[in-house]
């Protein structure tokens, strides 16, 4: 199963949430912070959340243990992994509540009975204590699927909540074989439809409310025609206005299927989809939804607003980070919140239409991609929403870039535009400065078991290369507090 997962982003808590705290006010003294990793070991053995304590002088981290497993369920050799392999963590805003994405296993048709052991997604709750201990985890949340559980046999890939921690997103894979495939004579009807049975289960989003360190489904999960493979929330209040919106993007990069269920070639769609998020968690796509993005694979997505509060001198700004031609490059787009700003009219603004960066209104002033290396799968952005940095599983780097937060334009940082990690990230977590001092970036890199750890300048952006850290076999989420 792919280790590929989105990039997951959480900030530091206030002082009286972080590990070993010293001096909270000091300048000379500063707190620890936290790091969580997950690890997916080998053969079932190792699907742990490995804790690393982190100096917030230096950057630098120190296992302080591997202990916590991600499934309550003991590995056995018929049943190396009895909840699938975790592929996502985050914590809620407060840093009190740790959740854990296990993916599921979903059934497998030429396998034996004794290995087939199909099994539904599930997020797993940890109490974080105050020393950033993890407790035993809680009960498993399942979405719903009809009347039988085993028809939430799916794949879950990322995961992601809003900055207020109201919601949280989950996307799925779906059934394998999709529902329409291999054959025109599938008996399972096209997607999206409520599943009828565990080879019949389209695509789908998530939605779960957040109160209090609990989750709760809110309704029915958003069944989808289209392979997720990223996501990115935003919440924000259009300059004019006291009512705050929430978007809610993913990337999408495989049909499910065309007219009369026959796979469509070649396979992938290549969009980016954009949902409204009411006030219930309730999705509704917008209109022109999904977009057309210029590249095969869509890999990973972020939205970023760099409108100060109540002001109109920047805009919300999208990127897309995909595979083309000539390797991987960050897509980025606008969508309309202001009548005027890049010519946006009322009715755009009603729909949050979104486009491609340009810098004129013709087609032909598109704003170029930025070379981001090899298959981009992880974003973060400071919190200043001026530098955004790009893990690139392919080619083993993070490259870093300066936002235009007016514009919304991507130049490449100098010096140090890209530094090497660890073999194959999957996986980002940002700790912010404490005392404007400075910030950190990690990676996890699942091909050689390790996390590359970089020094951020608050003022350029510019990277500075960490000493790498072990961690337990494959490394995949990963979140700072």
């Amino acid at each position: 199963m792919s280790k590929k997962i989105g990039g997951v982003v959480a900030l530091a808590g206030l002082c009286a949430l972080s590990l070993f705290l010293v001096n909270c006010g000091s300048s000379s003294s500063r707190p620890t912070g936290v790091l969580y990793v997950l690890t997916q070991g080998s053969n079932g053995v190792g699907n742990n959340v490995s804790t690393f304590a982190m100096d917030l002088n230096s950057g630098g981290l120190s296992l302080v243990n591997s202990n916590a497993s991600t499934c309550p369920t003991a590995a056995t050799g018929t049943n190396p992994n009895p909840c699938g392999l975790p592929v996502d963590i985050l914590l809620d805003p407060t840093g009190a509540t740790a959740f854990v994405l296990d993916q599921g296993a979903p059934p497998c048709p030429s396998c034996s009975p004794d290995s087939n052991n199909p099994i539904a997604p599930a997020i797993y709750p940890y109490t974080v204590g105050s020393d950033g201990s993890l407790s035993p985890l809680g009960t498993g949340l399942h979405r719903s699927c009809g009347t039988n559980v085993s028809n939430c046999s799916d794949t879950a890939t990322a995961m992601v909540r809003d900055a207020a921690g109201q919601f949280l997103f989950v996307i799925d894979y779906g059934s394998s074989p999709t529902p329409g495939y291999p054959t025109a004579n599938s008996p399972y009807p096209s997607c999206p439809h409520v599943p009828t049975a565990a080879y019949d289960v389209c695509p789908s989003i998530s939605v779960f409310t957040m109160t209090s360190g609990t989750l709760k489904e809110a309704g029915s999960p958003f069944y989808l025609s289209k392979i997720p493979s990223a996501l990115s929330a935003i919440t924000f209040t259009p300059p004019g206005s006291t009512s705050a919106q929430e978007l809610l993007f993913v990337t999408n990069n495989q049909d499910i299927c065309s007219q009369n269920c026959i796979a469509p070639s070649p396979h992938n769609d290549n969009t980016v989809s954009v949902y409204s998020v009411s006030s219930s968690g309730t999705l509704t796509e917008q209109p022109n939804s999904p977009y057309a993005v210029a590249a095969v694979n869509p890999l990973s997505v972020l939205a970023v607003n760099t409108n100060p509060a109540g002001q109109n001198s920047g805009g919300l700004f999208v990127y897309v980070g995909s595979e083309d031609s000539s390797g991987g490059h960050l897509y980025p787009f606008e969508v309309c919140t202001v009548v005027g700003s890049a010519g946006c009219t009322q009715q755009q603004v009603d729909q949050t239409l979104m486009f491609p960066l340009a810098t004129c209104p013709a087609i032909s002033c598109e704003v170029p991609p930025s070379p981001a290396g090899k298959s981009p799968v992880a974003m973060v952005v400071d919190p200043t929403n001026n530098f955004l940095y790009v893990a690139s599983e392919g080619s083993s780097q993070v490259f870093a870039f300066k936002i235009n937060t007016t514009a919304g334009t991507l130049t490449a940082l100098s010096p140090n535009p890209n530094l090497p990690t660890g073999s194959q990230p999957v996986s980002m977590a940002l700790h912010p400065s404490v005392n404007n001092t400075g910030q950190f970036l990690y990676t996890s890199n699942s091909g050689s078991d390790n996390i590359s750890g970089f020094s951020l300048s608050t003022t350029s952006g510019v990277m500075s290369s960490l000493p790498a850290v072990a961690t337990p076999a494959a490394p995949s989420g990963m979140t700072a507090r």
